[in-house]
């Protein structure tokens, strides 16, 4: 498995998605969502969606820039390595600690299990 492997791994994310997040590690500076486009070749609307996701897991960062006469548009940019290995040690560490209490929930039902069940006549 490769590094990238991690970001569909720990949330679904998709080939699109880490090109997206390749790209912005790549930049020097924050993307446009065109930006982003042009550099995955794939419309606007598609790389949009992959930006959306990306927010939502927190892989990258969005920022407003306004302009002097008024408006205002969107760049992104790659979150902090160091907060998404924090992330993602977290969620490893919580879905450790279910499994082993789903393990435990397991040998809890099955044992009582075997302890009233009646014993068999010859």
């Amino acid at each position: 498995m490769e590094c990238e492997g991690l970001l569909a791994c720990f949330h679904g994310l998709k080939e699109l998605d880490k090109e997206c997040f390749r790209a912005l590690v790549d930049a020097e500076e924050p993307l446009t969502v065109d930006e982003i486009a042009e550099a995955v070749d794939r419309e606007r609307s598609t790389a949009y969606r992959a930006v959306q996701r990306l927010l939502q897991t927190g892989f990258i960062e969005k920022e407003q820039v306004n302009y002097e006469q008024g408006g205002y548009y969107h760049v992104y940019s790659r979150t902090d390595p160091s907060q998404i290995t924090d992330d993602m040690q977290r969620l490893l560490n919580d879905w450790y600690a279910k499994m082993g209490q789903l393990i435990q929930e397991f040998e809890n039902k099955y044992e009582q299990s075997d302890t009233s069940a009646p014993a068999a006549e010859s």
